[in-house]
């Protein structure tokens, strides 16, 4: 991970571009504690010294669970980056339903922050945003709490990029957060607009949920060069563009030291473009 080029959010908070999704610290459904608590809380413990210093989480996962347990894990150390999100209320297993209200903003920063264990945020995200409350509102209130202090850089979730420059008449957008892979492709758009801006860009889904270990064309090409299917997708993800911050999740030791391996797979133009083709 040593060698793994760096992102600067913002200008300048400095990770390294294969960071670390936590969603698979909850329960199933994303609800409830993981059924291993202790196993999720040595793996937390681990990622600093596997070299990974950039942490993505939400108050949705669990809810709370995953902030709470990375807050104790984790804390304030300035070397890790955590990047949180709000926005969505949680009623059960797979439910999810947008709340853009100003005050339930409000009300999630403040308890992100005290959940991390942190005195401000360093990365919080707009999880989508809500249809039924003014994209203005939901925007001044985030800009306001940039202003007083307790966040220091702001991304968007599930955007485009008319979306992208509404914002920024509020504040500086310095991530998005899309859903992004080989098979799925359809933000290229705003890929392309972060590319020009120096946004980074966090796909979301980066393995297709696992659907690339069972696709033909990836086995293949995995095998002749000596890599698995999740490797070779992340490292397609990190050759498609530098501001590309790929954030693959896992409750497992094996397979997360399987991801980062990925940091050090080269692809040359030809197996790139072959793989680009075959799931266009």
């Amino acid at each position: 991970m040593e060698t793994v080029e760096l992102f600067r959010i913002g200008g300048d908070i400095e990770v390294r571009r294969l960071g670390f999704g936590s969603n698979r610290l909850s329960g199933p459904g994303f609800w409830g504690p993981p059924s291993d608590p202790a196993a999720a809380r040595a793996l937390l413990r681990m990622l600093p010294d596997l070299g990974i210093n950039f942490i993505d989480t939400a108050e949705s996962y669990g809810p709370y669970i995953t902030e709470e347990l990375i807050g104790d894990e984790i804390g304030p150390r300035a070397d890790i980056v955590v990047s949180t999100k709000g926005g969505y209320i949680r009623t059960g297993p797979h439910a999810w339903h947008c709340c853009g209200r100003p005050e339930f903003l409000r009300q999630g920063v403040l308890t992100s922050i005290r959940r991390l264990k942190r005195e401000r945020l360093d990365l919080w995200h707009l999880h989508r945003i809500d249809p039924a409350v003014p994209r203005d509102e939901q925007f001044g209130a985030i800009a306001e709490m940039r202003e007083e202090g307790l966040i220091r850089y702001v991304g968007l979730s599930d955007v485009s990029v008319v979306d992208i420059e509404a914002a920024i008449e509020f504040f500086p957008v310095a991530t998005v957060q899309n859903h992004y892979n080989l098979l799925h492709r359809a933000k290229e758009e705003v890929l392309a607009y972060c590319e020009q801006h120096s946004i980074g860009f966090m796909p979301f889904f980066p393995l297709a949920d696992g659907k690339l270990n069972e696709a033909r064309g990836m086995i293949d090409a995995s095998r002749a060069i000596g890599a698995t299917p999740a490797q070779l997708a992340l490292a397609w993800l990190l050759h498609r563009s530098p501001v590309i911050l790929p954030i693959p999740g896992t409750s497992n030791p094996a397979h997360l030291r399987s991801n980062l391996a990925a940091a050090g797979l080269e692809l040359d133009q030809s197996t790139f473009d072959t793989l680009s083709a075959i799931y266009l």
